[in-house]
């Protein structure tokens, strides 16, 4: 199969692409794990949105919009598409249980974010999951996770308490890693963060529910574990002198999410560490280009939340339909001038967002025994062997330790061995470097490997 361009995702950042980019004549072609459209953030929000808009909130709703707009006949929106190589200008993919292959003249990366992962002494036990994990859950089955206590920093967590509440299954408490010092370091950045006022104001609205409530909070917590023997029984922190158990059933972890850079990984495109998100991030111009034909888009491209990735995606859409002949310079500059000028507002609080809540510490370097990759069970404490034996780099360790050869391909632990490693060496992330991406991307049969072999 063919078409102009070729988005990989359906989130805000490809839904919104697709259809500037239809609007402008040219075919496109969607392609995302996911069976019906929205992304993470708005998962199955045609299907959830009627019988759960109310608990998921005005902020999930919204999506509807966006998904609405694909119906639309220069769009091809393929669900359970799973992407297992890409170059360029062809993709080839496994869609019920057949491999096929797209070509394109441009090819639009929209895969948005990741969790970042959050070892902590017990985080393998059942019943411990990420915050988004139990968003899933509810946006697309409608479980509730029931004596649950929320862990880490970032507003997602206050989003899911409240989601939590309104469903009618209020959190037991929420343990946050942030503190006043972050608080402190934030304020610098808060008057240029007022021109995203709305943003802030959503965010003290969901405190203000909180509030109301009466969700426990311990701010500054450190020396964080879950206890249990089979399960998840309780977790143990420490705020000040205090030492605290809660006792619960579920624990949802989450201290904000990075930027997924398999695909531009893969591709060997330039990255750069961004120190302020943690995190690697593809080199990109104002219009989303990495490459000749090549154009990222969304969280991928750095972490915004999910305006400003529609907002990413209608920018890199209209410079596509540019270099595609279906738009001029002219109409170009005109038509970006809006998204562009809204970008700027919807990007304006980042920095004090960053600041305010930032990752965990204890999470960014985990003790020697935490485990942090889950599925060959390798420890940190592994990991620093293996830098005392001459690894310098992640995938150096990957040889020494199976680090990252897992189902997950590092996708869990990468960004914690990058983290690891540099402080081992004293080298900073960028000389450090990512583990890296290879096809497959995805698990996939001999068979479609074979296939595809005959179809070169």
């Amino acid at each position: 199969m063919k078409a102009d361009l070729i988005i990989l995702g359906a989130g805000p950042a490809g839904m919104a692409a697709a259809r500037v980019a239809a609007e402008q004549g040219i075919s496109v072609l969607m392609l995302d794990e996911q069976p019906r459209a929205g992304g993470q953030i708005y998962r199955d929000v045609a299907r959830a949105a009627p019988l759960r808009g109310t608990m998921l909130g005005a902020g999930y709703t919204a999506g509807q919009a966006l998904v609405a707009a694909l119906d639309h006949p220069g769009i091809t929106h393929l669900g359970g598409a799973r992407v297992w190589d890409v170059t360029p200008t062809r993709v080839s993919f496994v869609r019920e249980g057949r491999g096929q292959v797209a070509e394109g003249r441009r090819l639009l990366i929209a895969t948005g974010a990741l969790e970042r992962p959050m070892p902590l002494p017990g985080w393998t036990l059942p019943g411990v999951m990420t915050a988004g994990a139990a968003q899933i859950l509810m946006k697309q089955s409608g479980v509730v996770p029931e004596r649950a206590v929320l862990v880490g920093a970032g507003p997602l967590l206050y989003l899911v308490a409240v989601q939590l509440v309104r469903a009618g299954m209020p959190p037991m408490a929420l343990v946050e890693t942030c503190g006043l010092r972050d608080a402190a370091r934030a304020l610098g950045a808060l008057p240029r963060a007022l021109f995203g006022a709305a943003t802030l104001a959503k965010g003290g609205s969901l405190l203000a529910e909180l509030r109301r409530a009466k969700i426990m909070r311990f701010r500054g917590a450190t020396d964080i574990e879950v206890l249990g023997d089979t399960a998840a029984q309780a977790l143990r922190f420490r705020q000040g002198r205090h030492r605290h158990r809660l006792a619960c059933d579920t624990i949802l972890l989450h201290h904000g999410v990075i930027p997924d850079t398999r695909i531009t990984g893969a591709l060997r495109l330039p990255h750069r560490w961004d120190a302020r998100q943690q995190a690697f991030r593809p080199v990109a111009d104002r219009w989303g280009r990495v490459a000749a034909g090549v154009f990222v888009a969304g969280d991928g491209a750095g972490i915004g939340g999910a305006e400003a990735a529609a907002l990413r995606g209608e920018l890199a859409a209209l410079e596509i339909a540019h270099d595609l002949g279906a738009l001029g310079h002219d109409g170009r500059d005109l038509l970006s001038r809006v998204p562009r000028l809204k970008l700027r507002l919807e990007l304006a609080p980042r920095a004090f967002l960053d600041r305010a809540f930032p990752p965990s510490r204890q999470a960014l370097a985990p003790r020697d025994d935490t485990l942090v990759c889950r599925c060959e069970e390798v420890s940190a404490g592994e990991i620093r062997r293996a830098v005392a034996c001459g690894a310098t780099g992640p995938n150096q360790a990957k040889a020494f330790t199976r680090a990252g050869m897992g189902p997950c391909q590092g996708r869990y632990c990468g960004p914690v061995l990058t983290r690891i490693i540099a402080d081992a060496t004293g080298r900073n992330e960028d000389e450090t470097g990512a583990l890296r991406n290879r096809a497959p991307l995805v698990p996939v049969t001999l068979g479609v490997l074979a296939a595809s072999a005959r179809d070169l």
